[in-house]
């Protein structure tokens, strides 16, 4: 089985097609009758193509800074460089012209964050993962005993609260208290950098995961756009890739287990929050993945974000504020429920990727961000920089 992408606009768009305000990124190369000119710029997704809107905001920083971005990206008029599914065609890298349009990852300058454990059920598995060293074999036992000391569920529960306390105190007895707890259901979240600024892939291509891991996942998740003043503005969809051995073995190991070359996807969109598209509706994503392998293997999975654990604006207000700045704005990953238990080779030992799985996390507001897996040394190495933009935006004149 090859992989087979999406290469047209139904496979990446909402539900409701282009009726919200839609923002991305594009590289256009020389070939448009720019010689020497090639680079990143920001676009507008519209029925009537993907229209460049970089002479107005040279980078999506410069956009969600906007007072109602939203607006200015509809107010914007530009070139268009092409239609979506022309665009989305000459994305994977396998098949892609160069000298032709195609999308990369919706964010450029944001600095990309993560919350962990906001969700009972990830919050589970995370403990699995510290008691089982990593080892798969071990890890259906412990499952078994934890939700047996806890009670079985922890969806009611709220970080933080009275029941929370007592909770903690009940495990500390039992000798079950564990740092993935304290995230999970004390007053401070887990919030972590999942990734250097401009290393996130977007749609349509290859996610890396650490030749060194034996036992990973997707997290599929709603990642929050926020302006530099804390303003959420607008929403996308990541693939926050998970070594659940590398990590359970020390917590101290997160940075290897969590950034990695093309461990972080970000689309396939920015979706801007207008009248169509608010907190509210975001609220109540309901996030689905679905895994297709080359060797025939499927999975299916959803993650309902009203079970998540704490607020998304209350994690905001943990990331930015008096005690952090953020000039550049920031996204934030907002952890998933998605943590796979069923046997994918050995009986007893769950799931883990397949070098070429293809991966689809979908968002009936947010469309649809694909991509393929493959080690993080195969996958396509990262190369252009803050540093590599700057010039690019320069020789443009898209400087002001």
């Amino acid at each position: 089985m090859t992989t087979t992408w999406p290469t047209d606009a139904t496979g990446l768009l909402p539900d409701d097609g282009y009726a919200g305000t839609l923002a991305g990124r594009a590289w256009l190369p020389d070939a448009q009758g720019r010689a020497g000119h090639s680079g990143p710029v920001v676009v507008a997704i519209r029925a009537d193509g993907v229209v460049d809107v970089s002479a107005s905001f040279a980078t999506m920083h410069v956009l969600t800074e906007q007072a109602d971005p939203a607006a200015a990206l509809a107010a914007a008029s530009g070139t268009v460089i092409g239609t979506l599914d022309e665009l989305a065609a000459n994305t994977p890298p396998e098949t892609r012209d160069e000298t032709r349009p195609w999308l990369l990852s919706p964010i450029d300058l944001h600095v990309v964050k993560a919350t962990g454990v906001t969700f009972p059920v990830s919050m589970i598995e995370r403990v699995i993962e510290e008691r089982a060293r990593g080892d798969q074999d071990a890890a259906a036992v412990i499952r078994s005993e934890i939700l047996e000391t806890i009670g079985g569920t922890l969806d009611a529960l709220r970080p933080g609260s009275e029941e929370a306390s007592a909770l903690k105190a009940l495990l500390l007895e039992r000798g079950w208290w564990s740092q993935y707890l304290e995230v999970g259901i004390g007053p401070d979240a887990e919030v972590f950098t999942k990734a250097p600024v401009l290393s996130t892939v977007g749609p349509l291509v290859d996610v890396g995961v650490h030749p060194a891991s034996q036992w990973n996942n997707p997290e599929p998740e709603v990642v929050l756009v926020v302006s530099s003043d804390g303003r959420i503005v607008g929403a996308s969809l990541g693939n926050d890739v998970n070594l659940r051995d590398i990590e359970g073995r020390s917590a101290l190991l997160l940075g290897k287990a969590k950034d990695n070359n093309a461990s972080a996807s970000v689309g396939p969109f920015v979706r801007l929050f207008d009248a169509s598209y608010d907190l509210d509706a975001l609220r109540a994503s309901v996030v689905r993945l679905s895994i297709d392998g080359e060797d025939g293997y499927r999975l299916d999975g959803h993650s309902e974000l009203a079970r998540i654990s704490r607020d998304p604006a209350d994690l905001v207000e943990q990331v930015v504020g008096a005690h952090h700045q953020y000039p550049d704005g920031f996204v934030l990953y907002l952890g998933t429920m998605f943590a796979p238990v069923d046997d994918r080779d050995v009986a007893g030992r769950g799931f883990t990727h397949h070098d070429g799985d293809l991966v689809r996390i979908a968002e009936p507001s947010l469309g649809a961000l694909v991509n393929r897996v493959r080690s993080s040394t195969e996958a396509a190495p990262w190369t252009f920089g803050i540093d590599a933009l700057y010039r690019s935006l320069s020789t443009r004149g898209l400087l002001r």
